[in-house]
């Protein structure tokens, strides 16, 4: 899985570097942020601004991640959220579960 993780005193933030997150890649997002948790990095945005598709995989992927992240008191936030992505989080009703924001900055400050 193709994505940069930048450390902030606040939260470390992963951009993801795929238009699609979905069963091809799931499995090693969630891999990648299990390790982040592991690492002591309890609170995560994750930068989603270059996703143009989401699937169930990689829905499921980002509530592994929100579940990790709530088990250790932290939180894990989106951003940058392209139409279609959005329209998925709608649909299912998750825009309840996370917190979304326009972009890293907004996420950064709601910390």
């Amino acid at each position: 899985m193709n994505c940069d993780v930048t450390e902030h005193e606040k939260a470390v933030i992963v951009e993801l570097k795929e238009e699609r997150l979905d069963a091809h890649n799931s499995n090693e997002f969630k891999s990648q942020m299990l390790s982040l948790f592991e690492a002591g990095r309890n609170n995560m945005i994750i930068d989603l601004k270059g996703v143009r598709f989401i699937d169930s995989s990689g829905l499921g992927a980002l509530v592994s991640g929100f579940k990790n992240a709530t088990a250790r008191n932290g939180s894990l936030k989106l951003c940058g959220l392209q139409t279609q992505v959005k329209s998925m989080f709608e649909l299912t009703r998750l825009h309840r579960v996370f917190e979304i924001f326009a972009g890293v900055p907004e996420a950064l400050a709601s910390f």
